[in-house]
This record gives structure tokens, sequence and C-alpha cells, in this order.
């Protein structure tokens, strides 16, 4: 699998989309839940 900690926060700084990265947050979240 992906792992990483801090990759939300890459999402974050990667565009303006606030919806996108929280998308991006939750499915790190999710994985790592597993």
């Amino acid at each position: 699998g992906k792992g990483g900690g801090g990759r939300p926060d890459m999402a974050q700084a990667g565009g303006p989309d606030g919806a996108k990265a929280d998308e991006a947050i939750e499915a790190v979240a999710v994985a790592l839940a597993g």
C-alpha cells in the first residue's frame, strides 16, 4: 500500500481546491484505517 505521513499536507499545498484536499485527506485516513 501507499503509506506515509504528511501526504495530506502536500495535497493541500498542491492547489486551491479545498474540497479535493479534504477528499485526499479522507482517502488517506481510510487507507490507514484498513
